[in-house]
């Protein structure tokens, strides 16, 4: 059990980005071996519905316990246009993956997949006006060429 005086700091160690950013990196690595096991013997095209059928759900329960439902017509406009079309990039990533993870080994294609941080990072610049710093530069060619090397 957690000491009393370590519980505020442990909640407002969960409002920050980075624990979330590292939960997010080990469930995207449980899905990635998982999905692995599971697309063996079925197509990839009907794998990536079913676990959208497991996604689906769970948001839903998300955000209704939470409270954080809103009416269609008060949602702004501008943000269903792009989460849309996030929706349908997330679909065609997902298709993708699951095609190459079934005909290739998880350990190779996952980090091509990561790819998709270098691909941000320079996205982020060019169309969010994002800035990086020459150290942070490094940063995404080492993550891009060390993907690469980890595919080979």
């Amino acid at each position: 059990m957690l000491p009393a005086q370590a519980m505020p700091s442990l909640l407002s160690l969960l409002n920050g980005w980075l624990p979330w950013a590292l939960l997010a990196a080990l469930f995207a690595a449980l899905t990635s071996l998982l999905a692995k096991l599971g697309v063996e013997g079925i197509s990839s095209n009907l794998a990536t519905l079913l676990r959208t059928l497991v996604v689906v759900p769970l948001l839903l329960a998300v955000v209704l316990a939470s409270g954080e439902i809103s009416p269609w017509p008060e949602l702004p406009r501008r943000s269903l246009l792009f989460l849309a079309l996030s929706g349908l990039a997330t679909a065609i990533s997902w298709l993708c993956w699951f095609r190459a993870v079934q005909l290739g080994p998880v350990s190779r294609v996952a980090p091509i997949d990561k790819l998709s941080v270098v691909l941000v990072a320079g996205l982020g610049v060019l169309v969010l006006g994002e800035s990086l710093e020459p150290r942070q530069w490094l940063g995404v060619a080492l993550m891009g060429g060390g993907a690469v090397l980890l595919s080979l």
